[in-house]
């Protein structure tokens, strides 16, 4: 099972991913897994790290990598999986890992693979930001890009794919648990 979870910041879709991570786990038992793709670049950003952390409790084992595919090879078969977020995901690839959207989407599909031969649940959490206006430098066409070939493919993949707008889900490919 696949799902993934888009919204606007702030919409709610996170804490919804979460929740469907717990149903998916009531229902099929397993480990819970949250996979985070942020790194504590300042002081906000590591205290709202350290306060998510706190928020999840110690029912979920958190990994930390921005290498999707080598990520959920820790993950143990017919467990639950959160992957919290493909936006930093695909900025630290670009970015900091310096790798090509290429390489990168090759790395997601091999995770996406990896997840159903393994059994793996996995809810894929995005942000939408495609309705602002048009970036006008390169590195950010580049971003953007990369995100929206991303969504779709994980999107294309998924048994349900879910919109979150102020906290109300709406889903658009699939069915919820």
């Amino acid at each position: 099972m696949i799902a993934f979870v888009s919204g606007g910041a702030r919409s709610g879709k996170s804490a919804f991913a979460e929740s469907l991570v717990r149903e998916y786990q009531r229902q099929r038992g397993g480990a819970r897994y949250y996979l985070a793709t942020a790194t504590p670049g300042d002081a906000e950003m590591a205290a709202r790290i350290a306060r998510h952390r706190v928020e999840r409790g110690d029912a979920w084992r958190t990994l930390e990598a921005a290498t999707l595919d080598l990520a959920l090879a820790e993950v143990e078969p017919a467990s639950v999986l959160l992957l919290d977020c493909l936006t930093l995901w695909a900025s630290r690839v670009l970015f900091e890992l310096d790798l090509e959207a290429s390489a990168a989407l090759a790395q997601l599909e091999r995770a996406l693979a990896r997840a159903r031969a393994a059994d793996i649940a996995l809810v894929v959490v995005s942000n939408d930001i495609n309705e602002g206006m048009p970036p006008e430098d390169d590195a950010s066409w580049r971003y953007l890009a990369l995100l929206q070939a991303a969504h779709r493919r994980v999107a294309a993949e998924a048994d349900c794919v879910v919109q979150v707008v102020a906290g109300l889900p709406q889903v658009w490919k699939g069915s919820l648990p």
